[in-house]
């Protein structure tokens, strides 16, 4: 050290400097392509997206042939018209309740792809009771009891898991796939009953029944890509289960799985850190909305309504079925589709205050015109609200799924969204037993009525409902539990 000190000194200030400088100078690092990194990243995304949105897509085909026994619920069946047995219309409800009570019940411990496929094994049961007799009133009844209660156990444990296996980014558009899919459903059993009550002969039945197996394998065929919720397994505390299932969501990207899994963990350890008082405290307020938001969707497609536009349409244009039941029939899920464009963008809340309000005026328009003296014009006039109510309708209803998949605490979810889904069914099979056989519907009390009713629930909706779009699980949940929330985006 002395040494170099005294080098140093006999040396001068400057060749020290020069040395040091070179000493000590880092070597350039080389520059990353940016192209790389936005072709991993959108890889990855789309890589993504394909595996979170598995569970919507597997059920989807389940929920098609569920609107095609929805349809033939409330009308939409001339085998066995509502007009001359009550009991084959709200058996299908009947068995949708049935099956979402053992949903409720079992929830707790049973993984996700059991109810897909029970499920979609008693609707293809069935269907193939359709199609084996078409024409036996018994087996008929038998086949809608069994497919209610196979779309029941599926319905429940679908909106719960597709909302935590999907991302922020497109919960809105997955969740709504329940409602598209049942309006498609609708859709189907009305054009074709249409179509072959117009033009051709024999039993509509053997055709609903051949389009329900064909729905029912598609189903079945997919079930094995939906991948259970690491949600489930950390319940149990299965960690190493939870991370896996996480990791097959993501598409193996450590970062983001990680990332995922801890909003999860969190979500887990608030649930559970609150005893069952505080947690029945923070669903009071998150219950009364949905369950008041699903009745409006009940009311959004009901007897009365198919009763309206067959009345109205044969008035206007004869006896003969005429296309004012295609367009009918078709309008509501091109709603749906409308729907599913904006969840994720605009948000739910804006796209279901305008379609709600537009249900609750042409309803009330409806209503009007019945209170005057029928005439060709009134009666052309409720065919055409009647159309524009069902595209309105379609706009309303896909975000109820994702509301009820968002809004309750994790513990007491399955129960209460069981119930919600129940009581959907109680209202429809009410409106069925106050229109049975020899009943005249009196069509100006039911729409002033559901009109004044979807009135006030905009009103309350308007300042109630929180906005969801782009939330985690547990900041929607928050959020449903505030007693208003005016913010409309």
């Amino acid at each position: 050290m002395s040494g170099f000190q005294g080098t140093n000194m006999s040396a001068g200030p400057l060749p020290v400097k020069e040395t040091i400088y070179i000493s000590t100078a880092p070597p350039p690092e080389p520059a990353i392509p940016p192209s790389v990194n936005v072709t991993v990243t959108n890889n990855g995304y789309w890589a993504r997206m394909n595996r979170q949105t598995a569970t919507s897509s597997a059920v989807f085909f389940f929920f098609v042939y569920g609107g095609m026994d929805f349809a033939a619920s409330l009308g939409w069946d001339p085998t066995f018209s509502v007009l001359m047995s009550t009991e084959f219309s709200y058996s299908w409800f009947i068995g949708v309740i049935i099956g979402a009570l053992a949903a409720m019940a079992t929830m707790t411990f049973m993984p996700k792809q059991v109810y897909y496929v029970f499920g979609g094994l008693m609707q293809l049961t069935g269907s193939i009771i359709f199609t084996a007799a078409p024409d036996d009133y018994s087996c008929c009844l038998a086949a809608r009891y069994v497919a209610g209660v196979g779309i029941g156990f599926i319905t429940v444990p679908f909106i719960i898991h597709n909302a935590e296996v999907t991302g922020t980014n497109q919960r809105g558009a997955t969740g709504g796939l329940e409602q598209c899919g049942l309006a498609i459903g609708v859709a189907a059993q009305v054009v074709y009953t249409t179509e072959w009550l117009t033009f051709l002969d024999g039993s509509p039945n053997l055709v609903h029944g051949i389009l329900g197996i064909v729905f029912s394998l598609l189903g079945l065929g997919t079930c094995g890509l939906a991948i259970e919720s690491p949600v489930f397994f950390l319940q149990r505390n299965q960690e190493q289960k939870a991370r896996s299932c996480q990791m097959q969501l993501v598409g193996n990207n450590t970062g983001v799985a990680n990332k995922y899994f801890e909003e999860a963990r969190i979500y887990v350890v608030e649930s559970s850190s609150r005893s069952l008082g505080e947690e029945l405290v923070a669903s009071a307020m998150p219950f009364v909305k949905l369950l008041l938001f699903r009745c409006c969707v009940a009311f959004s497609f009901s007897l009365p309504l198919t009763s309206s536009i067959i009345h109205s349409s044969r008035f206007v244009e004869g006896m003969s079925l005429t296309w004012q039941l295609y367009v009918w029939g078709c309008l509501r899920p091109i709603g749906t589709l409308v729907a599913l464009c904006f969840l994720d963008t605009i948000g739910r809340k804006a796209v279901s205050l305008v379609g709600l309000l537009c249900m609750a005026g042409l309803m009330l328009g409806m209503a009007g015109l019945y209170d005057d003296l029928l005439s060709f014009y009134t009666m052309a006039q409720v065919c055409n609200i009647g159309m524009a109510f069902q595209a309105f309708a379609g706009l309303f209803i896909c975000s109820s799924s994702v509301y009820l998949g968002e809004a309750f605490p994790l513990r007491l979810k399955p129960h209460l969204v069981g119930l919600i889904v129940i009581v959907e069914q109680v209202i429809h099979v009410i409106v069925i037993a106050c229109i049975g056989p020899g009943v005249e519907v009196n069509f100006f009390a039911y729409f002033l009525s559901v009109g004044i009713i979807m009135l006030l629930c905009v009103i309350f909706f308007a300042v109630s409902m929180p906005e969801t779009k782009r939330m985690t699980l547990r900041e929607a949940g928050h959020r449903f539990q505030k007693w208003y929330d005016v913010t409309i985006y």
